[in-house]
């Protein structure tokens, strides 16, 4: 059986992300201001890939489902974050354009996965 590049496992995928998130944190000089700002967006950038891992282990179907969704919120709030990071660091601007595009591809990835799970096509999701 031939074996999926990297970028279709998610679990991977979604821990790599993490870990970017924080190398990427560790570079940037922490004042009142950062301080904030780089622990917001650890903690939704790392939580991507918990909750990830979460709903591999879900016990029904519903748990699963809200884990997944709990995925897309975290990626969606960590683009936000990066959005702030980039307003306060412009020179970063490059690397934060970098994690934004992953952080929307995982967003993309986990809405469809919802919307696959209420067997609904395309990108539309209600709320739970």
């Amino acid at each position: 059986m031939k074996q999926l590049p990297n970028n279709y496992d998610l679990e991977e995928r979604t821990a790599k992300f993490g870990e970017n998130i924080i190398k990427f944190c560790k570079q940037i000089e922490q004042n009142a201001i950062s301080r904030s700002l780089i622990s917001q967006l650890v903690r939704s950038g790392t939580s991507v890939g918990a909750n990830y891992m979460e709903a591999n282990a879900a016990s029904s179907r519903k748990d699963f489902q809200n884990k997944i969704f709990i995925c897309k919120k975290e990626s969606q709030e960590t683009k936000h974050w990066l959005r702030m990071i980039a307003e306060y660091l412009p020179e970063k601007k490059d690397d934060i354009r970098n994690l934004w595009k992953e952080s929307q591809e995982l967003t993309m990835i986990f809405q469809k996965i919802t919307g696959s799970l209420r067997g609904k096509k395309g990108l539309e999701i209600e709320e739970l």
